[in-house]
């Protein structure tokens, strides 16, 4: 959810205020993913790189994840979504994290729509968490090294419970993947708009579906 910070510069707004914008625009996407009969949608909310950021913005950013928890939760039960996050979210402030535990059992039984925050997320830390429990397995006997499959390695990533991503959208125009899903983005199809994240609304969304059902998926074969 790219260009918040930049939405709201180009207003003369705080960085504050962009972020409250982009987390009002949750509300209308998640909404159209249902409509759209999407089953999983991840939105890369905060990654372990921005904890460099303003004290003030990052402390600002968990106090606006707490207050959109609260608002959210009876949008997110009428529309039937679950609630779920990847990520060190243990390292959140102790607000924040009682809040998601809230709203996650709260949101657990919900059937259209699994939601996943990427919180405190970095690719490269699951990874390596990845790793060290196969390198742990394998040194207590465990696991065989010869075992290890990128099956094996799979169902130790954060997102084993759920399907490789078919689509990521990247807002704001930026051409890179900022440490996100590096495994499990391998055969994501891409759609790249220069919107910030704050307008890019519901007919943004469906564009992206439309673009994303013209593509030939091939995953190596002809």
């Amino acid at each position: 959810m790219d260009g918040n910070g930049r939405w709201a510069r180009h207003r003369g707004l705080p960085r504050l205020k962009g972020h409250e914008q982009g987390a009002a625009n949750v509300r209308p996407i998640t909404e159209e993913c249902v409509a759209q009969g999407v089953e999983f949608l991840t939105l890369y909310a905060f990654s372990t790189e921005n904890w460099k950021r303003p004290g003030e913005e990052v402390s600002g950013l968990w106090i606006l994840l707490g207050n959109f928890l609260e608002l959210e939760l009876p949008t997110m039960m009428k529309n039937g979504i679950r609630l779920r996050t990847i990520g060190h979210t243990h390292e959140l402030p102790e607000e924040a994290r009682q809040k998601l535990s809230a709203t996650i059992a709260a949101t657990a039984e919900n059937k259209a729509l699994t939601l996943i925050l990427a919180l405190n997320y970095s690719s490269r830390t699951e990874l390596a968490d990845a790793a060290r429990s196969i390198a742990e397995d394998a040194r207590s006997g465990a696991l065989d090294p010869a075992t290890i499959t990128p099956d094996a390695i799979q169902s130790r990533l954060y997102t084993s419970e759920y399907p490789d991503p078919d689509l990521l959208i990247r807002t704001s125009g930026e051409m890179r993947l900022s440490n996100f899903m590096l495994w499990q983005l391998s055969y994501a199809e891409f759609y790249i708009t220069p919107k910030f994240w704050p307008d890019f609304g519901k007919q943004d969304l469906r564009a992206a579906i439309a673009e994303f059902h013209k593509r030939e998926r091939r995953f190596g074969g002809i």
